[in-house]
């Protein structure tokens, strides 16, 4: 398993990634990052709901009640127009980042920009 203070700063990029696929309530994030990392990141709660009550704050997800399938309401969170753009730019900051950290993995200097 992964260092936990790997995954702290990627949770708001996994987050909002996940919801710009669609409409999510909080376990169903949880189980499909854990399922989509083969168990990485294995979210619990109390990590996840600080985060996207910051990222509502901020306007980058919306929250909203209404009926699952199985007929339980639950909260659902929408990725807004401004949680789109941050998470554009988180990506391009996550990729910068990680060929910069590859390049010092492999001894090789970075491509210039």
């Amino acid at each position: 398993m992964a260092d936990k203070t790997l995954l702290s700063g990627s949770t708001t990029l996994l987050v909002l990634s996940l919801l710009s696929e669609g409409d999510k309530y909080g376990y169903e994030m949880i189980a499909e990052l854990d399922r989509r990392s083969d168990h990485t990141f294995a979210l619990k709660e109390g990590t996840l709901y600080p985060i996207l009550h910051a990222l509502e704050r901020d306007g980058a997800v919306r929250g909203y009640q209404a009926e699952a399938p199985t007929g339980r309401v639950r909260k659902y969170y929408r990725i807004t127009g401004r949680g789109l753009r941050a998470l554009e730019a988180q990506k391009k900051e996550w990729r910068t980042f990680t060929a910069a950290v590859n390049a010092v993995l492999s001894g090789a200097a970075p491509a210039m920009a």
